[in-house]
């Protein structure tokens, strides 16, 4: 059975380039990079040497780049660190109600300090409109503003660029978490105040990320006991991981035009596929502002759990969702915030598409498709 693997917004398989990056590093090159001796210092300047080029590559030179475990862990650090350090100024944090569970359930935490939490809702497409956040910037005391880049459910890119301004315009810091645009949207020239990856999505390894943040901008410690990260985040450093992420994105990011062209055709062709074939089918949030790699679709008279079930134990792999979230019994709030009722949200699968799949793939993958929901729309009574 040949096994195909769409759910690449979950995670990625580690490219060849980022696994000659860090095997020195986990073998002969070992040493600490804050010992003094020979190998120390050259692990030292390995790290140094990706952060700059990190730093180029992920929002410009004028900035700063910490780096972390995870986008979660960026995200849960820009939210409650940038309200930590500017403590008793400002109480309001304003969020998409579409954001990655690590940046809603960090606000939620600081609700107990007295931070009012406003989510603002996108339209029926996805899309978290500008105006939509200028209005609820009008009642001032803004601590935080989080839009995310591309949402991790739908592939719907929002227009950080207008939200950032609005922002800039009512003198609020603005965070964007571009865990799904890294490698697939140019991030060189800063779209926030504040932005966040992770490796293991654009084809690095996993157990490490970065948090961008524009010059001057004050952020609390994080862990304290290490000079690591500045000090703000003690630690040994993971130098075979971050000389793997910064191998991966270069890569990425040199192939970004070529592979966003063979991404959506390849997405394009699946949809095309899907919707022609099957009634009662449709594609969730905006076709035209949306990454090439994502395709969420919502399935009547399924749930979107027996589909990816029933496709796996056919070796094709998809997701309901989040990969953060993929124990939750409950619809997504995402795809409720976007006006779907809780049966249309509990009927969607998601596939995206990464630079190993193949035409082939496709065809296999529409081909169990179709063959998955046809069976359980006639076992739950849906004809």
């Amino acid at each position: 059975m040949r096994e195909v693997y769409l759910d690449n917004a979950a995670t990625t398989p580690l490219s060849p380039a980022a696994y000659s990056a860090m095997q020195p590093y986990l073998t002969q090159k070992f040493g600490n990079a804050d010992s003094r001796y020979a190998s120390g210092r050259e692990a030292a300047l390995a790290v140094l040497s990706s952060r700059d080029k990190m730093r180029s590559l992920f929002g410009g030179t004028g900035g700063d780049v910490y780096f972390t475990s995870c986008g979660s862990e960026a995200n849960s650090w820009a939210l409650k660190g940038v309200c930590a350090a500017n403590y008793g100024k400002n109480n309001r944090i304003i969020l998409s109600a579409i954001e990655h569970p690590s940046l809603l359930r960090a606000a939620r935490d600081m609700e107990v300090f007295g931070y009012e939490v406003v989510l603002v809702k996108p339209d029926s497409s996805g899309i978290v409109r500008p105006e939509f956040v200028a209005d609820a910037l009008k009642g001032g005391n803004v601590a935080f503003v989080g839009v995310m880049y591309v949402n991790n459910e739908t592939g719907v890119m929002q227009p950080v660029k207008e939200i950032y301004d609005v922002c800039r315009a009512a003198g609020a810091f603005y965070f964007c978490d571009c865990v799904q645009a890294a490698g697939t949207l140019v991030l060189s020239s800063p779209v926030a105040d504040g932005m966040s990856i992770s490796a293991h999505k654009f084809y690095g390894p996993k157990g490490v990320g970065a948090l961008w943040l524009k010059k001057g901008a004050r952020i609390e410690r994080l862990v304290s006991g290490g000079q690591q990260e500045g000090g703000l985040r003690g630690g040994t450093t993971n130098v075979a991981g971050i000389c793997g992420m910064e191998a991966a994105y270069e890569e990425t990011c040199a192939e970004m035009e070529a592979n966003n062209t063979r991404l959506r055709a390849l997405r394009d062709r699946f949809v095309n596929i899907i919707l022609s074939s099957l009634g009662g089918t449709k594609l969730v949030g905006s076709s035209q502002s949306r990454v090439p790699s994502n395709a969420n679709i919502a399935f009547a008279g399924c749930r979107g759990e027996q589909i990816m079930i029933n496709l796996d134990m056919l070796g094709v792999a998809v997701s309901t969702g989040s990969a953060c979230s993929s124990g939750a019994s409950k619809p997504s709030p995402v795809l409720m915030a976007m006006g779907l009722s809780e049966e249309e949200a509990a009927s969607c699968v998601r596939f995206t598409f990464g630079r190993y799949n193949t035409e082939e793939d496709v065809t296999i993958a529409a081909e169990n498709v179709i063959k998955v929901v046809n069976s359980v729309r006639r076992s739950n009574g849906h004809f």
